[in-house]
């Protein structure tokens, strides 16, 4: 098989990989890695075993020309980029494979392309891009293949079989939309909560009354809120005014980042820190319901009990920094969009009120 990967970061490069040792013609669509990709290939340290692949590499679309399977790992922040980057890649027989975060990327590549050539994946695995071309894998691996608008065919079940040779367990959807929700009951919360974490404790107090009309339903452990300004909204351009303060705690400074003093951040909330913390983990779990409440107003049959499954979960994860994290911490853009916004205005549209996510998009933006 053909395939051409766009977007070669983590997820692009750790799947690509995968394809590439099991012997597919596996073609990376390369920017700033090029040089380093062409001299070294591409190495995977993993508790699995390390491994290194050479696949084939181009700048241009062009150089590639149409492939069987297009496996797409950008960031959504550059999907304004799919109109200039897939089109040379795709013929009429091109499976067009999305793995990307959040909402609304299958419905973007069906503007370009007819509907039954786009595919969605959603992948269940921490990694991390630690330099050009080497992909730490940290853990997990699964990618979950479903169709868009239309239940699985032979195509689905037989791309499921390639990643599996390829030793990445896959299996197959019935709904791709329900799946992409279910996997936003964690990306939200984990995402975002790690993020305005950087905010500093204050911004668990906005998120906690999201409005006057809100139950004080975490504050009852802490009293009211002592807050008189707000938490200015967190953008990446902000890491760039971080510095160093004194501390009250293990590495927490004694500082806020509210609109009344210089910029000044909190470290990023790994995982264990939000779930260790009676505050937070209370808001991870309600965001979560407020996604899952969400889902089922759509059609979706979502039971609360996965969000305790999805909570069980991500404490064998250990000191886990989600994606969105790493872009802000290196002061890239934030997939906001298709995380958090468009979620919020589907469950508008189905007229589900999300006070918690609501103000974490008020905090986000």
């Amino acid at each position: 098989m053909k395939i051409a990967v766009v977007g070669c970061g983590a997820v692009g490069s750790f799947y690509g990989a995968r394809l590439a040792r099991a012997g597919h013609e596996v073609h990376f669509l390369l920017r700033s890695d090029y040089e380093s990709v062409r001299r070294r290939g591409v190495r995977i340290q993993s508790p699995e075993g390390d491994f290194e692949v050479r696949p084939q590499c181009a700048q241009r679309p062009e150089e590639i020309g149409p492939a069987d399977l297009v496996l797409i790992g950008l960031k959504t922040t550059a999907n304004d980029q799919f109109f200039r980057l897939l089109p040379p890649l795709v013929n009429p027989a091109t499976a067009v494979l999305t793995l990307q975060n959040g909402l609304g990327n299958e419905e973007q590549l069906a503007s370009l392309f007819p509907s039954e050539q786009i595919m969605g994946g959603l992948c269940f695995v921490c990694l991390n891009r630690v330099a050009p071309g080497v992909i730490q894998h940290l853990g997990y691996g699964q990618v979950v293949l479903g169709e868009f608008q239309r239940p699985p065919t032979s195509r689905t079940h037989e791309l499921a079989a390639r990643f599996c040779e390829a030793g990445v367990p896959c299996t197959v959807t019935e709904n791709l939309a329900q799946a992409h929700w279910e996997k936003l009951v964690w990306n939200i919360p984990f995402n975002g909560l790690g993020v305005a974490g950087a905010a500093g404790p204050e911004v668990l107090e906005r998120l906690c009354f999201p409005g006057p009309h809100e139950p004080l339903s975490l504050g009852a452990a802490r009293g009211p809120s002592q807050l008189t300004t707000h938490p200015r909204p967190l953008t990446s351009a902000t890491m760039m005014n971080v510095r160093k303060s004194e501390t009250t705690g293990p590495g927490r400074p004694s500082s806020s980042f509210s609109a009344s003093r210089p910029a000044s951040l909190f470290p990023c909330l790994t995982t264990d820190e939000l779930l260790a913390d009676a505050g937070w983990a209370r808001l991870v779990l309600e965001l979560m319901l407020e996604v899952i409440s969400a889902a089922r107003a759509l059609g979706f049959r979502v039971p609360d009990a996965f969000a305790d499954e999805q909570i069980a979960r991500t404490r064998k994860m250990g000191a886990y920094k989600a994606s969105t994290l790493l872009d802000f911490e290196r002061g890239k853009p934030l997939e906001l969009e298709s995380l958090f916004l468009e979620p919020l205005r589907q469950a508008g549209r189905a007229g589900v009120a999300m006070p918690r996510l609501s103000a974490l998009c008020a905090v986000l933006t």
